[in-house]
């Protein structure tokens, strides 16, 4: 299991948001993106883009719509990572798609994820990306795979 998801399977069983959150924010694509955790307990997580200069950019000074969908699997592996069940295995992103409907503008962009269901080899999860306004800038949509692995006994 990675250390990411060991994490989360740690925070969903003693619900330590403390140490999950320092873990989440020292990974270094995290850091370089400049995301931190704000919530994130069992089928659910919000992220936070905080914009400098460093941010990739796009059309105007929007945030580059690559950094938006990093965001969307960043924060759905948050969300998914707080529900791991026994026996599952993360076994990686099986698809992700998102819709741009405006560009992402402002200080800080969010992504929040929601797993819609959570079964035994695949989980779907939807993801809003808004600005600090609360205005929906895109939309994703992602399918993560487990594998599952049988007691031995």
């Amino acid at each position: 299991m990675s250390d990411q998801a060991s994490t989360g399977a740690a925070l969903a069983s003693a619900a330590d948001f403390g140490t999950y959150k320092r873990r989440f924010e020292s990974d270094p694509f995290n850091r370089m993106l400049g995301i931190t955790l704000e919530e994130c307990g069992p089928g659910h997580a919000r992220i936070c883009l905080a914009k400098t200069s460093e941010t990739p950019q796009g059309i105007g000074g929007s945030v580059h719509g690559g950094v938006l969908a990093s965001m969307v699997d960043i924060a759905m592996l948050a969300a998914i990572f707080a529900e791991l069940r026994p026996g599952q295995v993360p076994a990686g992103t099986a698809d992700l798609g998102i819709t741009y409907m405006r560009q992402a503008h402002g200080d800080r962009v969010f992504a929040e994820a929601r797993v819609v269901k959570h079964g035994r080899q695949l989980a779907n999860v939807e993801v809003d990306i808004t600005d600090a306004e609360g205005t929906l800038c895109a939309k994703g949509r992602v399918l993560y795979a487990f594998r599952v692995v049988e007691p031995t006994g």
